[in-house]
This record gives structure tokens, C-alpha cells and sequence, in this order.
């Protein structure tokens, strides 16, 4: 009885030592800790707007402790920057795209999946149980043994538990983690990608509605100049050639018709496939001619730190190299010792009828200790190639914001530009329009030749397209410029995941 007291107050005090052991060194986590990547962007850009008024969105304020970028951000103005251009149907047609786009769907997807790969990491930090039941007839060899046969039955739990000594497992996690949010900023790029390409679509076949809308409208003149032609032919007031420069004028006109049109019919083809629609989806929806949205009277811009909350790849980017630098601490683990806790619990019987009674119960309970003390460098290789792909990550972050900041920038001066041309163009057509009514009076008259006529309607003709195709390019490069600023994307897809389950 004592000896049996001895014993068992022996191997309680081995296991509060082992728990006290574990209790100090478990606390230890290799590996670097993630820090935030420095902000390292201008206070301001350098391109202002000076053809539109810039209201400046109200932020929080940004200090030098505050980790970039922000997870929680709002986005109210650039969430749904398109219903700034005031046309329901670009607004109808946007909707339809986030809710049938197939890319969008597909990102969706890879989100669910990496979601999944977290709750496989996030189960690596609980025990493994396994029930088994078996029976089996066997029998010993003669030579070894008695060369007896019986059956043997039995059932039971077996259990194993591998503690986190030095954060191995913990790492993982924070890598999983990291890795569903960048998945999940990588769905909102898609996003604002997706919402960027449908009106730029639309705007392209409002565009190219208004070029031919402008080339009718020259035919019309251009005809009626054609039949004046032809009348002071009749009469004896003009010549053949006259005729025939209004007859290569008008030709000229009519060769570019199919041109726009195809442009339409292209510009439809290619909304109704972001729509997750089949091409020709859209004919008729769009047949109707409709002038190109107007611009706001405001535009938000902001400043360039500003970006670091809102553009889901600089977001996603800084995530990644989030879950490479877990992943370095997943690497350097493996140079320590690993501790797995084992037991079993069952009842083995060579019968059947005495497999569930009290001599039948048996048990197995320890800890297991493996350690790596020779693998010719692989571990430690291994760690400078995490190393390495850690500098790849924070070298692909940097890139990303300086790539951010020259899209914006070369935005506001496309934006900023083409307001500039507009404007000219605008006075161009307006002296146009004058020239061709003042050259076909002369002409009429008797007062001057034909080729003022002709040169006139060429310039009017070259000078609408043109008018109408920078219309269209000014509201394209106020959606460029808020697709450069990150504009278009709100939450999709709320993580209610809680902690794996344990069973």
C-alpha cells in the first residue's frame, strides 16, 4: 500500500513539474512580430484641380502610431462614387455586375476557401481524438512463442495534443489570418475593378452614341448642301467637279457610320459579359441614344495617405506581408523541440462476453519529445528562403503605394487636362457651325467658290467628333480617378466564423 502511495505521489509530482515546465517555456513565440510597414507618402499631390471645385473628406487623423492601413474605414462618398453622375441606369446596370459578375463570383469563392484554410490552422491548437474498436484472431509462432491461438477483442479513445512550445502553431494561425484578409481586399479590388470597367463601358457607348449623333447630323447638312449643288448645276451656276467634291464629302461622312456603330454594338457586348450575361444581353436595353452622364459639381480626392486606407490592393498587399512574416515564425520552429501529449483509454478482451468489465479496462497515458538535431541545413535553409519572401512582400508593398499614388496623380492631370481641351473644342465647333452657315450663304450668293463649303463642313464634322469623344473621355477619367483612389467597393461578405469547433 505505501510502496503504491510512493509511487503515485512520484508521478504527480513529475506532471506538476512537466505542467510548470510547460507553464514558462510555452510563452515563448519565435519568430518576428508583425509590425505595420511605415507610411511613406507625400502630404499632398502634386496635380490640383483647378477646373473643379476639391472638397477635402473628413478622415481621422493620422499620427505616426497609427498602423497603415486602416481595417475599418468609411467609404459613404467613394462606395457609390457613380450615383455622383446622376444616370440611373449606369447606377441599375452597376448593381446588376456586383450581383452577376463571374470574376466577382469567383474571388468570392477563393475567399470562402481561404476561410477554410484558417479553420484547419486554428484546429492544429486543440487535441486529436480517435475512437477504435476491433477484433481480431491471431496466434503466436511456435518458435517465439507458445504457437497458441485466440481472439482478441478490444475498443477504446486514443487521444494526442501537440503543445505550442515556441509558437509554431500560433504563427500558422496569424498567417491564416492574415492570408482570409488579404483574400478578402483582394474581392474588394475585384470590386472596384469591376465597378471602374462597367461605366467605362457605358460611358464608351454614350460615346460613341454622340459621335454618331454628330455624323447624322453632318449628312443632313452635307445633303442638303448636295442638293443646292445640284441645282445650280441645273442652272448652269456651277460645275461637275463641284458635285462631285460634295459627293466625296457626304461619302466621307456616311464610311465613318459603320465604324461607330460598331463601336456600340462592341461597347454592349462587352457590359452584358461583366454582367455575367451572354453578348447581345444588352441590345436593346441600350438602343436608345442617351447623352453621356454629367460630371459632379464636386470631386473628392483627398490626400495621399488617404490611399492607405482605401485601396483594397495596397490593403491586401500589406496583409500578405502580414502572413510572410507569421510564416517566418512557422520556419524558425522547426529548429526546436516539439512536445505531443499522448493517451489512450479502452478495454481489450481475449472474449467477447468479459470485453466490458473491470479487468478488461486498460490505459496508456505520456509525452512524447522529437527534436531535428540533424538535417544538413534544411531547416535553416528554409528560413532565409521565408526570410527572403518576407523582403519580396515588403518590397511588393512599397511598390504597390507608389504605384497607387501615380495612378491618381496621372488621373487628376488626364481629368484636369481634358476639362481643357473640352472647352476649346467647344469654342472649335462653335466657330465651325458659323463658318459653314457664313461660306454656304457666299457660295449661294455667287460670292465665293466651293471649297470654302467643303473645307468648312470637313472642320465642323472633325471638330463634333472630337467634341463628343472628349466629353466622353473627361467623365472616363473622373471614374479612372476614382478607381484610383480606391472608390467603388463596400463589404460583400461578413466573416461570422467563430473559433473551430471542438467537435
Amino acid at each position: 500500500m505505501l510502496t503504491n502511495f510512493i509511487g503515485h505521489k512520484s508521478y504527480i509530482l513529475k506532471l506538476t513539474a512537466l505542467n510548470t515546465l510547460l507553464l514558462f517555456v510555452g510563452c515563448a513565440t519565435v519568430g518576428p512580430d508583425y509590425v505595420p510597414p511605415e507610411k511613406k507618402v507625400p502630404e499632398k499631390f502634386s496635380t490640383q484641380l483647378e477646373e473643379t471645385k476639391i472638397e477635402q473628406p473628413e478622415v481621422e487623423e493620422i499620427s505616426d502610431e497609427t498602423p497603415l492601413p486602416i481595417k475599418k474605414i468609411t467609404q459613404e462618398m467613394l462606395g457609390d462614387w457613380w450615383q455622383t453622375l446622376e444616370d440611373p441606369l449606369l447606377s441599375q446596370l452597376i448593381e446588376r455586375a456586383i450581383s452577376g459578375n463571374k470574376d466577382l463570383r469567383l474571388a468570392q469563392s477563393r475567399v470562402r476557401e481561404e476561410r477554410a484554410r484558417r479553420g484547419i490552422a486554428r484546429a492544429d491548437r486543440f487535441p486529436t481524438v480517435n475512437a477504435s474498436a476491433s477484433t481480431a484472431r491471431q496466434q503466436s509462432s511456435q518458435e517465439t512463442g507458445t504457437g497458441d491461438a485466440n481472439n482478441l477483442h478490444s475498443t477504446g479513445f486514443d487521444a494526442s495534443w501537440e503543445v505550442d512550445l515556441f509558437g509554431g502553431i500560433k504563427r500558422s494561425v496569424e498567417s491564416a489570418e492574415a492570408t482570409v484578409e488579404a483574400r478578402e481586399e483582394e474581392l474588394n479590388d475585384t470590386l472596384v475593378t469591376l465597378t471602374a470597367e462597367a461605366a467605362l463601358n457605358y460611358v464608351e457607348i454614350r460615346t460613341f452614341q454622340a459621335r454618331l449623333t454628330a455624323a447624322e447630323n453632318n449628312l443632313k447638312s452635307q445633303e442638303e448642301t448636295l442638293q443646292i449643288v445640284k441645282d445650280r448645276l441645273e442652272s448652269g451656276l456651277t460645275t461637275s467637279l463641284t458635285l462631285e467634291q460634295a459627293n466625296y464629302n457626304l461619302e466621307s461622312t456616311k464610311s465613318e457610320v459603320p465604324t461607330l456603330k460598331t463601336g456600340i454594338g462592341q461597347g454592349k457586348n462587352g457590359l452584358a459579359v461583366l454582367l455575367g450575361e451572354f453578348p447581345g444581353a444588352l441590345k436593346n436595353e441600350l438602343e436608345k441614344y442617351k447623352a453621356i452622364p454629367v460630371l459632379p459639381i464636386e470631386v473628392a480626392v483627398g490626400v495621399p495617405a488617404d490611399l492607405l486606407r482605401r485601396r483594397p490592393d495596397i490593403r491586401r498587399t500589406e496583409r500578405e506581408l502580414a502572413a510572410q512574416t507569421a510564416r517566418v515564425g512557422v520556419a524558425t520552429a522547426d529548429l526546436y523541440p516539439r512536445l505531443t501529449l499522448f493517451g489512450s483509454i479502452g478495454l481489450e478482451s481475449l472474449s467477447a462476453a468479459s470485453l466490458f468489465t473491470g479487468p478488461a479496462a486498460a490505459f496508456s497515458i505520456g509525452p512524447k519529445i522529437t527534436w531535428n538535431v540533424f538535417d544538413a541545413g534544411r531547416i535553416r535553409q528554409n528560413i532565409k528562403i521565408e526570410d527572403e519572401l518576407h523582403e519580396q512582400a515588403m518590397i511588393k508593398y512599397e511598390l504597390s503605394v507608389l504605384t497607387a499614388v501615380k495612378e491618381v496623380e496621372n488621373a487628376l492631370i488626364d481629368y484636369a487636362q481634358e476639362q481643357v481641351r473640352r472647352k476649346t473644342l467647344i469654342k472649335s465647333v462653335q466657330a465651325a457651325e458659323r463658318a459653314v452657315d457664313l461660306s454656304r450663304d457666299l457660295y449661294t450668293a455667287g460670292l465665293s467658290d466651293f471649297l470654302g463649303v467643303l473645307e468648312a463642313q470637313r472642320s465642323l464634322f472633325q471638330f463634333q467628333d472630337q467634341l463628343a469623344a472628349s466629353e466622353g473621355s473627361v467623365v472616363s477619367n473622373l471614374i479612372r480617378l476614382y478607381k484610383s483612389l480606391g472608390g467603388g467597393w463596400k463589404p460583400l461578405m461578413a466573416d461570422t466564423s467563430q473559433e473551430a469547433p471542438l467537435y
